[in-house]
């Protein structure tokens, strides 16, 4: 009498953990969608308004700020959108310059094999340019502290949950959107790190360090002051060439990361003044 109510009662507990299970996976679905419809609408409104702060995204679209936040860092990491002090902005010229940039795949490329120097739990330093942006872009899912002068490596960085982030101070570089100046160098005084990761205009084995900014040369020595560690991130047309701001010499540099078409030469120079290369997007990546 007992078997056949323990079987009925066996197939309803069935059925409602097979109905448990579709309405959480539902759920999930409902989720994935609303986060991406969400996501769209906050492109719409910045794509309309040129800017917007977090609580007025929040309150338009009903969630939470953290909602926001995290919807922000996400686009940020994307390079759909550039975060700004308490919201977000569009990136206005950043696309054309991108599309037109045709260095960019060997940027990304070289942005992904210097990712693969940083280890957890390390504190790095990243400067200003847009092939340091591409290592702060394979950096998000990191634990590390960051700390940086580049506005644009905020906007990827923020909120990220394993990254702690240092921000200097300072005057902002128009285009660059880099901080400069006296308070950055001061604030520097203060800071140690593991190792820096310098984008540069030009390097040379003779000529050393080298950019098209005159303002910028403090800054970057700081820096490098304060990290035990230099790592060059610039793509091989930046190798042997000149550019009118002496930055520093070839021996504060430990490591180059470029791309597979660095003339030879110039790499062998560099070699032979005790610098390691690291050829991205290269069958045998490393060279010693």
């Amino acid at each position: 009498m007992l078997a056949p109510a323990l079987r009925g009662c066996n197939r309803a507990i069935t059925r409602n953990a097979q109905r448990g299970l579709t309405f959480c996976a539902s759920q999930a679905h409902d989720a994935r969608v609303l986060s991406t419809s969400r996501r769209a609408q906050v492109l719409a409104r910045l794509d309309e308004d040129g800017r917007a702060s977090v609580h007025a995204l929040a309150r338009d679209l009903g969630v939470t700020p953290s909602t926001i936040r995290r919807d922000l860092a996400r686009l940020a990491a994307d390079g759909t959108l550039v975060r700004t002090y308490g919201g977000a902005a569009v990136r206005s010229a950043k696309p054309e310059r991108d599309a037109l940039d045709p260095r960019l795949a060997a940027k990304r490329a070289i942005g992904a094999a210097a990712s693969a120097l940083v280890e957890d739990g390390q504190t790095i330093a990243i400067s200003s340019g847009s092939t340091a942006l591409e290592l702060a872009r394979h950096l998000v899912d990191r634990r590390i502290t960051v700390i940086t002068n580049a506005l644009d490596v905020v906007g990827v960085l923020l909120d990220r949950p394993g990254i702690e982030l240092v921000v200097l101070a300072g005057v902002v570089r128009p285009g660059m959107h880099s901080m400069l100046g006296h308070l950055a160098e001061l604030a520097l005084r203060e800071l140690r790190a593991d190792a820096l990761f310098m984008g540069i205009g030009a390097i040379s084995a003779e000529r050393g360090l080298m950019n098209d900014s005159i303002p910028e040369i403090l800054t970057d020595r700081a820096l490098r002051r304060a990290a035990r560690a230099c790592i060059v991130l610039a793509d091989s047309t930046k190798l042997g060439t000149v550019a009118p701001a002496y930055v520093f010499g070839i021996d504060e540099v430990n490591t180059l990361v470029t791309d597979a078409d660095a003339d030879p030469r110039e790499v062998a120079a560099l070699q032979a003044r005790g610098v390691r290369v690291i050829l991205a997007g290269s069958p045998a990546q490393g060279v010693a």
